[in-house]
């Protein structure tokens, strides 16, 4: 019974069966002690009346003799003697107990009421099982109406169900006639408060889910653009490397050039598969780290660049700084930091890497002697293929797009700033990992 419909109709029904049975029962009884009162009443009331008139007259004994008269009227004398009985029966009370009594003869129980005068005893008495039978018949009476109106409540009910549900139905169809591309917000009007905020979540995750596709087709379409020019730049030089013949030192030029040009083009699809990775929604792997020990092996993979260009690249750190975190995603942001301020800074510069922790928070922070990046243009370059106007080293743009990517995935933060080694200064900070006093 997966049906909300079915299971508000199943519990509304049973609830109102429920609610039946407890009015009706509670009619019932309340019926039942009431005729058995009326009746009481009619008893005292006629053996009252037979008292008061003396005789009884011919007229009036005929009518207590029908036999249609659920009534037996009793008089003895003041010694025991029988002297009227309104009819014959086989089970009579032989002997009367003033006032109202529940008397046994036989297999027949008769309720009397019984008043004493100064020469007789009159005693009216009547059948129980006929007092029950019509008290029961005239509670029954009462209770009818429920019982015929219940089967218009139940349908009454499941209108009211139906109709209540109208809206939730509405929304299910506008959801089944939706494709892969429609992420257009569902409507919000005239919904239950119930429902509304459910309908609110759902249209926010189709603007992230619209937001991440829009960013992943710009995403391909720019790497695309991205791919084509080393592509094609290694094409010309397998050309050119065809053209070189027998002469060394053009198919040595050639053969440099093609090299470079696939070392581009391989970085470039490095980048590309890291940034992916880094992206919102890819999976993450966190685990206990330590972030100097990160930066001492991010920094030894880029030795032979640091050597080639002549250049000092030092790390700072005065222990270890403890941080859980994706190992490859932080390894690519201290790779990405510490390759782009080699390659920015001149041959022979120094750059440098510090680490630590402030009050539980930790720390990086890379200084290079390169052409910084204008205050203008920093919001700018976080984007993917986005260089900074003042670069003419070749690269791709991904860096700092790939650094603010697993930032934002560790809950970091990214700061650019004037370095005092004359270039630019990029401070990462973590949220602090200390407890709270």
């Amino acid at each position: 019974m997966n049906s909300l419909r079915t299971r508000l109709l199943v519990w509304l029904l049973a609830l109102l069966l429920l609610a039946a049975a407890v009015f009706g029962w509670a009619s019932y009884t309340s019926v039942l002690a009431e005729t058995e009162a009326l009746f009481d009443y009619q008893l005292r009331q006629m053996a009252l009346s037979l008292r008061d008139q003396g005789e009884i007259a011919p007229d009036q004994a005929g009518a207590l003799a029908d036999e249609q008269f659920d009534f037996v009227v009793q008089i003895w004398t003041e010694d025991g003697r029988s002297i009227y009985a309104s009819r014959p029966h086989p089970e009579l009370p032989a002997r009367a107990l003033l006032g109202f009594a529940d008397v046994r003869v036989g297999d027949l129980t008769w309720r009397t009421f019984s008043v004493a005068t100064r020469a007789r005893v009159i005693q009216v008495a009547q059948p129980q099982p006929v007092r029950r039978r019509l008290a029961a018949a005239t509670a029954l009476r009462s209770v009818a109406p429920l019982l015929m109106v219940a089967p218009l409540l139940a349908l009454l009910g499941g209108w009211v169900v139906a109709r209540a549900l109208r809206p939730l139905r509405r929304l299910a169809l506008d959801v089944r006639a939706r494709d892969a591309q429609s992420l257009a917000p569902l409507r919000a009007d005239a919904l239950p408060d119930e429902v509304a905020p459910l309908v609110a979540a759902l249209n926010a995750l189709l603007a992230l889910l619209g937001g991440a596709l829009d960013a992943q087709r710009a995403f391909v379409a720019d790497a695309a653009h991205e791919l084509r020019s080393p592509l094609t730049a290694l094409k010309l030089q397998l050309k050119l490397l065809r053209q070189a013949g027998s002469d060394e030192a053009a198919r040595g030029a050639a053969v440099e050039q093609l090299t470079q040009g696939v070392d581009r083009a391989a970085r470039l699809v490095e980048q590309l598969l890291v940034l992916a990775r880094a992206e919102p929604g890819a999976a993450l792997t966190t685990e206990p780290l330590d972030l100097a020990e990160l930066a001492r092996q991010a920094l030894a993979e880029l030795l032979p660049l640091a050597s080639a260009r002549g250049s000092d690249l030092s790390l700072h750190a005065e222990g270890a700084v403890p941080l859980h975190g994706d190992r490859a995603g932080l390894t690519a942001l201290v790779r990405n930091l510490a390759d782009n301020a080699l390659r920015y800074s001149p041959p022979g510069a120094r750059v440098e890497l510090r680490v630590g922790v402030e009050q539980g928070a930790p720390w990086l922070q890379v200084d290079d002697a390169g052409p910084g990046i204008a205050a203008a243009e920093r919001d700018k370059v976080f984007s993917r293929f986005v260089r900074g106007a003042a670069h003419d080293e070749p690269g791709s743009g991904l860096g700092l797009a790939i650094v603010r990517s697993v930032a934002q995935r560790h809950g970091a933060t990214v700061a650019l700033a004037d370095s005092p080694l004359g270039g630019l200064r990029v401070t990462v900070r973590w949220p602090s990992t200390a407890p709270r006093p």
